[in-house]
């Protein structure tokens, strides 16, 4: 059982390490939204959903990116959202990661 806990974060830890940049904020960008309630209907609720709001930071490598700066890259027509991935999903394209 003991060798199961260890493996795991082995595993995971190599996965992360291998990921690129815009795998990494992405998969930040969702975490972040794990909690958050959908449809997220507008730019004021999608920031209320980041755990610090517009301070709510995703860092890989040299990119760090808030979501106050990430907020920059979304359109009206992009709400609502239906999910963490979706958002994530426009973020990183719009933001040319």
């Amino acid at each position: 059982m003991t060798l199961k806990y260890i493996s795991v974060p082995v595993l995971l830890d190599v996965k992360v390490k291998n990921m690129s940049i815009k795998d990494e904020i992405h998969a930040q960008i969702t975490g972040a939204l794990n909690d958050a309630k959908f449809p997220i209907k507008t730019p004021e609720d999608l920031l209320a959903a980041m755990p610090a709001g517009a301070d709510t930071k995703c860092k890989a490598g040299d990119v760090e990116l808030t979501a106050g700066d990430a907020g920059k890259v979304l359109k009206a027509s992009d709400f609502p959202f239906k999910s963490a991935k979706q958002v994530a999903d426009v973020i990183v394209e719009r933001a040319g990661l």
